[in-house]
């Protein structure tokens, strides 16, 4: 008979669509072999057999860059909450993720927020998967012991290829961040920055956090007159990429088991495209 019959008789509970769909998800073995064709012709001695379901793939849009019983690392595209706001709660990049874990994993699997990064911008986030995780990483971003990396397109040209940018950074009223010349208001934030290279709709920048405080890039970019392109909150009036070109691309920490792991995102292709001013530095 045909291997189709053959499932059939063995699961006659199961649909024809569900018959089709083991089939193309390779979910079917033949003497051990994997066939996806329903009208090979089985005997009576060959042995049919149907696999368990693949576990379920990384949530859209984001992108799994490393998982393990303590941490999950993913790419999250610009556009996307990393948590929950009083407008927004269901689609976020925990809420994905959170049900994803729950659904993959034993029951009262768990997963916990760790950081987060701006709705726009893109890249590296982790989270934790147990309490002793979180509590391990959270130390890390609060004694500054984590490597934090983006890469963003500023508007005007940074005259000197590498410095520091240092100030106090408050919010108004408005919940905005910004820079303020009042040393008795705010907190200190400190951003290390590298020229990469100087296209002709601004200046391609490295940025490496020291203090990581909420909006810190934004808020001192803009305060120093070079807003990220396409931040039209921070007054930037430029945007050739169509969206905030900020990207966090390198994220380093001791893993709660011990040992350092550091982990890439390359930024968006579209940040390799823009047309060169000068060579690249």
């Amino acid at each position: 008979m045909q291997l189709d019959e053959r499932l059939k008789a063995l699961y006659p509970d199961a649909s024809r669509r569900g018959l089709k769909q083991w089939l193309a998800t390779s979910r079917v073995r033949v003497n051990g072999a994997v066939v996806r064709r329903g009208n090979v012709l089985v005997s009576a001695a060959d042995r049919v057999e149907l696999t368990a379901p693949p576990p379920p793939a990384c949530p859209r849009p984001l992108v799994l860059v490393h998982e393990d019983s303590d941490i999950l690392v993913v790419d999250k595209p610009t556009g996307l909450l990393s948590v929950a706001t009083d407008r927004e709660r269901t689609r976020t990049a925990y809420r994905l993720l959170r049900d994803w874990v729950a659904a993959r994993g034993p029951a009262g699997a768990r997963l916990f927020i760790v950081h987060r990064l701006d709705r726009e911008t893109s890249g590296l986030l982790v989270f934790a998967k147990t309490v002793a995780a979180k509590r391990a990483l959270q130390s890390q971003f609060t004694a500054r012991a984590v490597e934090r990396v983006y890469v963003a397109l500023v508007e005007g040209v940074l005259r000197t290829a590498q410095g520091t940018l240092t100030s106090r950074l408050t919010e108004d009223r408005s919940l905005r961040v910004r820079a303020t010349s009042d040393h008795r208001e705010g907190r200190d934030a400190i951003t290390r920055y590298r020229v990469l290279a100087r296209p002709r709709e601004g200046t391609l920048v490295e940025l490496r956090l020291v203090t990581g405080r909420r909006g810190q890039i934004r808020a001192q970019l803009a305060a120093a007159g070079h807003p990220i392109a396409g931040d039209r909150e921070y007054g930037s009036r430029a945007d050739p990429l169509r969206r905030l070109a900020l990207h966090a691309t390198r994220l380093g920490f001791v893993h709660p088991r011990g040992g350092r792991v550091t982990f890439e995102s390359p930024p968006p292709s579209a940040f390799g495209r823009l047309p060169a001013r000068g060579a690249m530095l």
